[in-house]
């Protein structure tokens, strides 16, 4: 896919979980996990990034990676920096870019076939991932955002509290829970990284309502491959006790 770009945005001052793409798992950082389980993926694959200590951790493992400001609001923004510098560095173009999430240690390279596949449909200009909810998971849970789709499997609505709400109980619903991963062709990309905030966002502090506010769509994806972000250190606990079990 020497076409599509893959960046992988990374900082250091996480407000709940500070350091955390460098967090040990079985003697490597975090965002070394995230790295190697792409580099099957893409030609082009960065590590996006304001911190030095990320950097020579990056460095370190033999990854690529580039140094951002330290003024973005979201990893879209970073994302959008990044795709201009190595743009200009190897003078190439691309048709996709591809936003991963540096604390999905446990990302699936399947995970990115599916994101990329969405832009089969030819109107697609933002793609994400969704999953179904399954019986271990608290949909209560205000760290696992969840989504509602129309039948086409475009995003209605985007939040930190159980959607759709089931008030007749014999009705069968499917909950999906949003995979962090994002794509974007270059076009989208810079023009939602200009748009203003807006109150949904705000409410939810969730950037990917922003786009929807604005309207724009975003094409998603069922993945049935499941993965674990880190947003606590008890969530790297159980990413640690995943991988010693596999």
């Amino acid at each position: 896919m020497s076409r599509t770009l893959g960046i992988i945005p990374a900082r250091y001052a996480s407000t709940r979980f500070p350091g955390k793409p460098l967090a040990d798992i079985q003697g490597k950082p975090m965002i070394q996990w995230v790295y190697e389980r792409c580099t099957s993926i893409f030609e082009h694959l960065y590590v996006a990034t304001d911190d030095y200590r990320i950097i020579n951790a990056v460095n370190g493992f033999g990854g690529k990676v580039i140094l951002t400001g330290d003024g973005h609001s979201s990893g879209t923004e970073r994302c959008l920096e990044a795709y201009g510098i190595i743009r200009k560095q190897i003078d190439s173009e691309f048709h996709l870019v591809v936003n991963i999430q540096g604390d999905e240690p446990l990302v699936n390279p399947e995970q990115i076939e599916e994101l990329i596949s969405c832009f089969d449909i030819r109107t697609t200009e933002i793609a994400t991932l969704i999953q179904p909810f399954d019986e271990t998971e608290d949909p209560e849970n205000q760290n696992i955002v969840k989504v509602v789709v129309d039948h086409t499997l475009k995003a209605i609505y985007f939040s930190r509290l159980p959607i759709p709400f089931k008030r007749d109980k014999s009705t069968e619903i499917t909950h999906y829970k949003h995979i962090g991963l994002y794509a974007y062709t270059p076009t989208a990309l810079h023009e939602i990284c200009s748009l203003s905030p807006t109150m949904l966002e705000k409410s939810e502090n969730l950037e990917q309502l922003r786009w929807l506010e604005h309207g724009y769509s975003i094409q998603t994806k069922v993945t049935m491959h499941k993965s674990q972000g880190v947003d606590s250190p008890a969530d790297l606990d159980k990413v640690r006790a995943l991988l010693l079990n596999k």
